[in-house]
């Protein structure tokens, strides 16, 4: 008998990852769990009774190229290739163009968010390309769409996610590799928790796990949840920059590195 399918996620002790981790393992999946906390995940799996021959979990930053690679070295080695590789993991943080240690800031934003997902996609690339499936999720952001004020390393990097994949998507055309890129809206995890502006459309972490399930599993190549967001980020997308720099104007913006 042929064993279960297995996902690889990063970013997966705390929010929109460890939502992922949840649905994945109750649709039958074997789990790959990527964090710098390791013991939180080890502490999440243990509350939830999770089967341990179900899962394994592996101690990377994806912000250190060969940390990463060498766990998805690992997990090869341990579990077998991934049928689905989510690289999740993130970051946001406000940032301020005037202020010299905020170009630090946005040098980290990118090695994670940017350079992270294209180490963890790495181990896995050629592998599936020769067995002839697989499914490649970036992570992005409804905040690819428009840059917004205070928001700069974030937006930019999420836009770079979802042209990265899209460039991606391209070189694994009819090699049964599919590239999935996921542009969540405003989910209610620790990374949002903390902002100071309207979020319309808040949705629980699972919810959008659920419908991100669904997406991966069909090989969706791009979709934004939930569906309203992708309504306004259209919306978004077609507003003239002038009408676009008045409707942003007096918006609160993200919390800088240390700002309380």
């Amino acid at each position: 008998m042929s064993p279960s399918p297995l996902v690889f996620i990063t970013g997966a002790s705390s929010g929109i990852g460890q939502a992922l981790a949840a649905s994945f393992y109750e649709a039958g999946y074997r789990l790959a769990l990527v964090a710098r906390r390791t013991a939180e995940i080890e502490s999440w799996a243990g509350e939830r009774k999770l089967d341990p021959a179900r899962y394994q979990v592996y101690g990377a930053d994806v912000a250190q190229t060969d940390s990463i690679v060498a766990a998805g070295a690992a997990c090869i080695a341990r579990q077998g290739l991934p049928d689905v590789v989510i690289a999740n993991a993130g970051i946001s943080v406000g940032i301020d163009t005037a202020e010299r240690e905020d170009i630090e800031v946005m040098a980290r934003t990118f090695a994670t968010n940017n350079v992270g997902l294209m180490a963890t996609f790495h181990p896995f690339v050629a592998a599936m390309r020769q067995r002839g499936s697989g499914r490649l999720v970036g992570i992005a952001s409804v905040a690819a769409i428009r840059g917004l004020p205070g928001h700069g390393a974030y937006c930019a990097s999420k836009a770079g996610v979802v042209a990265y994949c899209e460039s991606l998507r391209g070189e694994l055309h009819n090699s049964g590799v599919k590239v999935v890129t996921l542009c969540p809206g405003y989910i209610d995890t620790p990374l949002t928790q903390g902002n100071r502006y309207g979020m319309p459309f808040l949705m629980k972490a699972r919810d959008f796990a659920d419908q991100a399930l669904r997406a991966i599993e069909a090989g969706t190549s791009y979709r934004v949840i939930p569906w309203q967001m992708g309504v306004v980020a259209k919306l978004m997308r077609m507003l003239p920059n002038a009408l676009l720099d008045r409707a942003v104007q007096g918006r609160a913006r993200k919390k800088r590195s240390g700002e309380s």
